[in-house]
This record gives structure tokens, sequence and C-alpha cells, in this order.
């Protein structure tokens, strides 16, 4: 369980890190390298479209990959995405700007990051439920949770280059090469990936399900006749932890820079140390949702979220680094309380014969729904005014509030006490 769990772990952070580079660099620089005729708003809003797409992909990765992983098996999926997303995170970083190639510059970054995302929307399935069916049901929350500590060293490594590119460069500097460097590295941690993950097994589950002649000949087509309310729901449920931490780790680093005018170097620091925090206190969450159950936790961390996002913003607003960091925490601390759980909790919910396309699909839809979006969203309500930007806190509060509603329809998944019984050591 320790080499499976720290090959997914090491996976996600891999594509996590390829993905947020992209959502930092849309931040800072890309507006103006390749939307460079649209107003400093309009250019941000511009980047932030790109950054949309990557999610928009998402859903349609989970069906391909969902497809993959519920008829040929959890293992191929972990390769394929992690190359796919890999490859166009490198090309991203060759892409000339708008006044070398014009139109063609953002249009390939918008095919580039529709790429990443496609990629990332069946890495998380298939590293989830390797770890998943894999784990005794008496610690299958813990064991799930490390792919979700992915994300968060995903970001730091993200953020930490760009930190240090930002911090060592003169602006010119990053603007015209600096921001593409960790773009290119990104092909030597997918090269590294690809080799902790070639001595994989298979989940034992998916070789019950081949051996006895289970497995779904359409997975998509059964998700979408048999289990339909159950995405809608999954996705609802979880659009408030995407709202959440792209407002966080996105909206917050341009609202910052260019409406506080905190340097780019304290942002990055302030939202890099409560995604540090939130990384480590993970696999303790995941410890209580075996004790205690996953839904329980699940609507706890929706409560938090929408009683912190009005305060979250108030701290955001007065540009003091400790404060801002406080904001943030408290709502990365809301956020992974809900999903340091979810990773055990969405495939308990799907049958395993289509757990891989249903877990991916709820999971990634509510990508759409929750982080494509709010940069966007955020930026728009954000924009005027010299007072806090109350309209971002009644969003995400507004969103947290209908994602509670889901969790509260969404039923119970933790074993019966006979199943953890067996499970626990003699």
């Amino acid at each position: 369980m320790v080499r499976l769990a720290t090959a997914s772990l090491v996976g996600t952070a891999i594509e996590f890190f390829d993905f947020f580079v992209y959502g930092t660099a849309a931040a800072l620089v890309l507006g103006p390298l390749f939307f460079p005729t649209f107003s400093p708003l309009a250019g941000t809003l511009a980047a932030f479209g790109t950054f949309a797409i990557g999610f928009v992909a998402r859903p349609l990765g989970s069906v391909l990959f969902g497809h993959v992983g519920d008829r040929y098996g959890r293992r191929p999926v972990l390769f394929a995405s992690l190359l796919l997303t890999g490859c166009a995170t490198v090309a991203v970083g060759c892409v000339p700007t708008y006044e070398t190639i014009g139109i063609a510059a953002p249009l390939l970054l918008l095919t580039l990051r529709f790429l990443q995302g496609l990629g990332l929307g069946g890495e998380w399935g298939g590293a989830v439920l390797l770890t998943a069916e894999h784990a005794p049901a008496n610690r299958r929350a813990l064991w799930a949770s490390f792919p979700q500590i992915g994300p968060a060293v995903g970001f730091l490594l993200a953020n930490g280059v760009m930190l240090a590119l930002t911090a060592g460069l003169s602006d010119a500097d990053f603007r015209s090469w600096g921001w593409r460097v960790p773009f290119c590295a990104a092909g030597v941690l997918a090269a590294a990936g690809l080799l902790l993950r070639s001595s994989l097994a298979e989940t034992p589950q998916f070789e019950e399900l081949s051996a006895s002649g289970r497995r779904a000949n359409a997975p998509l087509t059964e998700i979408v006749r048999d289990h339909w309310r159950l995405v809608l729901l999954t996705a609802g449920a979880l659009a408030v932890g995407y709202a959440v931490f792209y407002t966080v780790s996105t909206w917050a680093l341009a609202y910052g820079t260019e409406r506080l005018g905190v340097s780019s170097t304290v942002m990055l620091t302030c939202v890099m140390a409560a995604v540090a925090v939130k990384g480590a206190a993970t696999p303790f969450v995941a410890l209580l949702a075996d004790r205690w159950g996953r839904r329980p936790l699940c609507l706890a961390g929706c409560g938090a979220s929408a009683l912190w996002m009005f305060p979250m913003v108030a701290l955001l607003h007065t540009a003091e680094p400790l404060l801002m960091f406080l904001g943030f925490l408290g709502s990365l601390l809301a956020f992974i309380t809900m999903f340091a759980v979810i990773a055990a909790y969405l495939p308990e919910l799907y049958e395993p014969r289509v757990r891989c396309t249903g877990a991916a699909v709820g999971y990634n839809l509510a990508g759409v729904l929750g982080g494509a979006l709010t940069p966007i969203v955020a930026t728009t309500l954000s924009d005027g005014g010299s007072g806090p930007p109350w309209g971002v806190a009644a969003y995400l509060t507004v969103v947290a509030l209908i994602s509670l509603g889901c969790f509260a329809l969404l039923p119970e998944t933790l074993p019966a006490p006979s199943e953890l019984a067996e499970a626990a050591p003699a």
C-alpha cells in the first residue's frame, strides 16, 4: 500500500503541477503576452478563459479514460493520462507569443490547455481507484487520500518555481522567457512519473470483474441510463471545493497583485503557506472519515465554507500578509474537510463495473461548475469600487449552500461493521 499510495501521489502531483502552473501564469503574465490588444481587465479575463478550457476538457477526459479504466483496467489510464498532460504542458512552454505569430498564439494556447485538461480528467479516476481498490476497508479513506495530497504538492512545486523566478528575475526577463521554465520542466517530471508507475499491479476488483466477464461494455451508457442522478448530485456537491480552491489559488493572485498592489512574491508566499498546511492535514481528516463516516465530514466542510467566505474576502482586502494567509488557510481547511474524503466516498458510491467512469465524470463535471468559471466570475464581480469585493463572497456562499444541499441528498458509504471487522488485523 505504501508503494501504491506513493506512486499515486507522485503522479497526481506531477499532473497537477502541469495544471496549476498554467493557472499561476494566467494570473501573472499570460494576458499581456497572448492578448496584448485587450485592456488589462479584458486580458486577464481572456487568460482565465483559456484557463477555463482545461476544466471543460476534464469531463471529456474522464469519459475517454473512464472507458479505458472500466474496460481494460485502471493501470493503463495512469500511463496514458500522464503522458498526454506532460506533453501538452511542455508544448505550452514553447508557444510563441502574440507579438511573434499573432492570433495563432492564443489559439495554440487554447488547444494545448484543452489537451492538458483531457489528460487530467483521466488521471484522478485512475490514481484514486488504484489506491481505493487495493486498500483494506477499515483504512480506505486514509490510503485513498494520498492522491488528494498530490494537488497540494503539485501546487507548491508549480508556485515554488514561479516564486523563485519572479524573485530572481527582472520583470522583463520573467515576461520574456522566465515564465516558460516550469512548463519545460514538466517533461522531466512526467518521465520520472512514468518510470515510477511502470511496476504497478492492476487492482483486485478489476481483475475479479475481468475474470468473471462482468466488465461494462459501454460504461458511459450505463452511467447515463442508471446513475445520472448520482452524477449530477456528486458534481453539485463537489462544486464548492473547486470554487473555493481556485478563488484562493488563482483569482486571489490576480486580485492581490493588480488591485491591491501586493507583490506577486508576497501573494504566492501567502497562498503556498496555506496550501502546505492543507496538504499536511489531508491524511488526518481522512482518518476521521474512516472513524466517523464520509458524509458528516463533507457536510461540515460545506457548512464551514459557507460561513467563511465573507471573512476570507475581508482578510484578503486588508493586503496584510498574515491576515491574507489566515483567510486563505480557513478556506482551504474547509475545502480539505470535504476533498480528503471524496477519494474514498466517490468510488464507494458507484458499482465497480462503471466506477472509473462514474466517479471521474462526477468529479470533473464539478470542476466545470465550480472551477472553470470562478476566476472569471470573481474577476468580473470584483471590478470597480474601492471596498472589499463582497460580490465574490456572496457568490461563493451561494455555491457552498447548493453543494451542502447536494451532499445532504447523498447516502453514507462507510463500510458496514462486519466488513470493517474482516479487514481489521488479527
